[in-house]
């Protein structure tokens, strides 16, 4: 199979979440209070913090950090998006949010703008992860905080898990491990602070309401999580739960401090 290139890979993206703005916004697992708990604890906002969240989609992180930092910018490359995070901004009337549409890989703002930057649930879809790091790491201040929250199958899964969510959602482009996604902080000038591992819990049909696979692709996943129940092969503990079946995400929250 041919590798995708930049510019087809993106319009795939613009095409898959513009589809799956409004339910992906609506998937309650996104906005899950427990998930939401560990990782504002992990990132420790400040109330001088400057932020930026790089991938904001419908903005859930960004407002569920704005009552605890001085300001929020939610950057996106999908416009309808952008605007599922204006409606949640406004339900809950947080005045010190703005939103721009942009690249996550080359990010329109001056170096060391930030003092935290974050993304959530994006480096799956992206090409050149490494990319998107450096620039993360680029606009962030000197000793400020960088994030990833994403998930991160074990090495032996990854494959296999690979090529289940690429049949549910084609913008998928390839999940990291949790050993390649710190190596690349490494890479990126960034030190470690912590790292915070957690299931996000996610009923398939749930899941399937808010995603746009390619004909015949929901019921080929219906099957293959079916027959994975008390396997395992795709590293998310796949089970059957009165009929229906569950499965965990395996996330990862890396956390990591600007050198310098």
């Amino acid at each position: 199979m041919m590798e995708a290139n930049q510019p087809t890979h993106d319009l795939l993206i613009q095409e898959q979440f513009t589809r799956q703005a409004r339910p992906f916004a609506e998937v309650r697992a996104h906005s899950a209070e427990s998930a939401m708990e560990l990782l504002l604890d992990a990132l420790a906002p400040a109330p001088d913090d400057v932020v930026l969240d790089v991938a904001c989609g419908p903005g859930i992180v960004a407002c569920a950090l704005s009552p605890r930092v001085a300001s929020v910018r939610g950057l996106d490359i999908v416009p309808a998006m952008l605007d599922e995070a204006r409606k949640r901004q406004a339900k809950l009337g947080a005045a010190n949010i703005s939103w721009e549409l942009g690249d996550a890989s080359r990010l329109p703002y001056p170096d060391e703008s930030y003092s935290l930057v974050t993304t959530r649930y994006s480096f799956h879809h992206l090409l050149e992860p490494l990319a998107t790091l450096r620039e993360m790491a680029r606009v962030c201040a000197k000793g400020g905080r960088v994030a990833v929250i994403d998930v991160t199958p074990a090495e032996d899964k990854r494959d296999a898990y690979d090529r289940a969510e690429k049949i549910r959602d084609p913008s998928h482009a390839r999940a990291l491990t949790e050993r390649e996604l710190t190596a690349l902080f490494d890479a990126a000038g960034l030190e470690i602070q912590k790292v915070v591992r957690h299931g996000l819990e996610v009923e398939l049909e749930a899941s399937l309401r808010a995603s746009f696979p390619e004909p015949g692709g929901a019921d080929r996943l219906r099957a293959l999580y079916r027959a994975d129940v008390g396997v395992d092969a795709l590293g998310v503990g796949a089970r059957d739960v009165g009929g229906e079946i569950h499965f965990a995400y395996p996330i990862a929250i890396v956390v990591g401090r600007k050198r310098g």
